[in-house]
């Protein structure tokens, strides 16, 4: 039998780290190892008890979670699963703490706590399951990496406006979404993405991207109009389709059942991207545990559309992309900082 995930738990109260450590540990796969109440302790018990996964609470007294994040992981990258307050500040932390090499995160129950700690502590689990399987092997060593250069002179940006491409993502997924779209350049064709986020999360992370991005970003609402130069974010807990009307891309925005085990779900998306944009559409699979996406996908491609996925070696879970390729929605897996560039080609080349 496999031995347990060996978690540790960083947070100020003592009070959370009791429900958190209790909570982790009714899971057998899962064993607490220890626990911390700010980064210092932290630091000294990683070395000491070497874990498989930290959980770690986004605001603390001395350091907060995202300053101690960028000094942990040149230095002993390990997957961290942050616990998020539902605040506006606690929202802007986390997306700054995925920023800085978190796996994911969970949000901390604001009403009915009883019922919601019970959901919280069942998703923190999993999430540390996931957690423990993900590759954060490339932070060893690295620096904050300046503004990433957007390609220049791409064939593809003479093309027509009724190109669409099409971006699923999931565990992992909001870094290696920056690093794609950072390197479009203004005039590339319109970009749909879905990456599985709770609502409240998504309109801060487009608005985070629309900082760094040559193109708009924006979170995407009912009726917004595909457009070259404008990238739409699916809001987290509804479902997005892309539906055409006249010479015209719109993204429908409704709907929160979950598809594929998600809302939004990048199924849904680009089962809407495969009947209505077709041929004129390319889509890119990113990093994600599970297999959301890869059905979708697959209608893409046999609707004609030009389709790729992430490579294992740069994923930090080569899930979604896996799944994608091996059912035969993407032609082939690419290195993470090659998809901008290769998603611009098979545009060109349409």
């Amino acid at each position: 039998m496999a031995r347990p995930i060996r978690v540790l738990v960083v947070d100020d109260s003592a009070l959370v780290r009791n429900i958190l450590s209790q909570g982790l540990n009714l899971d057998p796969g899962i064993e607490v190892v220890g626990t911390a109440s700010d980064p210092y302790q932290a630091r000294d018990k990683i070395v000491q008890l070497q874990p498989d996964v930290l959980t770690l609470d986004v605001e603390m007294p001395r350091m907060d979670g995202v300053a101690f994040l960028r000094k942990l992981m040149p230095q002993f990258p390990i997957p961290v699963v942050m616990v998020s307050s539902l605040t506006q500040r606690g929202k802007q932390i986390t997306i700054d703490a995925l920023d800085a090499g978190a796996v994911d995160f969970v949000a901390k129950p604001t009403s009915n706590v009883a019922s919601g700690l019970s959901a919280m502590i069942g998703e923190l689990q999993v999430k540390v399951k996931i957690a423990s399987t993900a590759n954060v092997s490339h932070w060893k060593g690295k620096r904050v990496e300046a503004r990433t250069q957007t390609l220049a002179g791409s064939k593809a940006l003479a093309e027509s406006t009724d190109k669409v491409i099409a971006i699923g993502a999931s565990t992992g997924g909001t870094e290696a979404i920056r690093k794609v779209i950072t390197q479009f350049p203004a005039t590339t064709p319109g970009v749909i993405i879905v990456q599985h986020m709770p609502g409240g999360f998504t309109k801060m992370f487009s608005d985070r991207l629309n900082t760094l991005c040559a193109m708009e970003v924006k979170e995407a609402q009912d009726g917004d109009r595909v457009r070259n130069g404008l990238i739409l974010v699916a809001q987290g807990g509804i479902q997005m389709k892309i539906v055409r009307s006249g010479g015209f891309y719109h993204v429908k925005c409704g709907g929160t059942d979950k598809v594929s085990g998600h809302c939004p779900s990048v199924d849904v998306m680009m089962h809407s991207v495969a009947e209505h944009v077709g041929a004129n559409a390319v889509a890119g699979m990113l990093t994600g545990m599970g297999g959301d996406g890869a059905d979708g996908m697959l209608a893409m491609k046999n609707a004609g559309a030009r389709c790729i996925a992430q490579d294992e070696a740069t994923s930090v879970v080569f899930g979604m992309p896996r799944v994608a390729y091996d059912k035969g929605g993407a032609e082939r897996l690419v290195p993470l900082d090659n998809i901008a560039h290769t998603l611009l080609n098979l545009l060109a080349e349409k």
